[in-house]
């Protein structure tokens, strides 16, 4: 396990550091040394590789910073002949823009929650690593007949020992809102076949609270609106906690998903 980095300094010193930290991207060696998270046992970027090698022509959703897909590429057995990703938070067009290009992937500004702005059947393979919403009609339509989605979902309730800490007990329909049994009734429902869904739930660990206001800002989703100022008393309460009793332990949720249009497969990328 991983020790405590700076264990000495003091509250207001680890804060303001969290505070400053750059969020742009899905980059999270930040953490090193100051927060853990279990990795889920399917690997999602290898497995995603493993993918794109037979594909020709591939989307991946709501990039962030383009990491996992230029790590994909990098493992691929072959390019695919098309590669597109969306993108809708600006500083992460930017990043993703400048890491994926080298690999001939353009990037698209696209609004998480609007239409994709591509034809119908345009892709054989869409991929996706923690969309905020899948949006389950839109993916069905840009998928080609046989085609197939690909992705790692936040799973229901996912580090609410920390949202709790900061929101309070949190309703039913909130923790639940993220359940696989309703991921896959909801691509039923758009007309897709899921031939794989797997849910793991994985430890977490912070030893300071920098991390956690760093965690907080780069995940935006977990504590809406989160700024220090706002909370002050929650922060300082989990500071002394972590002091006194070592790393704040939360659980993530993670699920595998794979879903397919019905209809004969593409034909395999040459």
């Amino acid at each position: 396990m991983a020790e405590p980095h700076h264990p000495r300094r003091t509250f207001e010193d680890l804060v303001t550091e969290g505070a400053s930290v750059p969020t742009e991207g899905w980059d999270f060696s930040w953490f090193e040394g100051r927060a853990t998270e279990a990795r889920p046992s399917w690997g999602y970027a290898v497995s995603q590789a493993e993918r794109l090698g037979r594909a020709g022509a591939v989307l991946d959703v709501q990039t962030g910073g383009g990491e996992v897909l230029e790590f994909a590429l990098g493992r691929a057995e072959r390019t695919p002949r098309l590669a597109v990703a969306t993108e809708g938070w600006p500083p992460n067009v930017a990043k993703a823009t400048a890491l994926l290009r080298p690999h001939g992937v353009a990037v698209v500004a696209a609004l998480e929650d609007g239409p994709l702005p591509f034809a119908d059947g345009a892709f054989d393979l869409v991929v996706s690593r923690h969309p905020v919403r899948p949006q389950w009609d839109e993916i069905t339509r840009v998928l080609r007949p046989g085609g197939t989605y690909f992705a790692q979902h936040v799973g229901p309730g996912s580090v609410f020992e920390l949202v709790e800490h900061f929101l309070g007990p949190q309703p039913e329909a909130v923790r639940g809102a993220r359940h696989p049994d309703r991921e896959r009734a909801d691509a039923e429902a758009a007309g897709l076949d899921v031939v794989d869904l797997r849910a793991e739930r994985l430890r977490m660990e912070f030893h300071d609270i920098g991390a956690v206001v760093h965690f907080l800002r780069k995940v935006v989703w977990m504590v809406p609106g989160f700024t220090v100022e706002a909370y002050q008393p929650q922060l300082r309460a989990l500071h002394e906690r972590i002091e006194a009793e070592g790393p704040f332990v939360a659980h993530s949720t993670r699920q595998l998903v794979e879903a397919r249009r019905p209809g004969p497969s593409p034909a395999p990328h040459p």
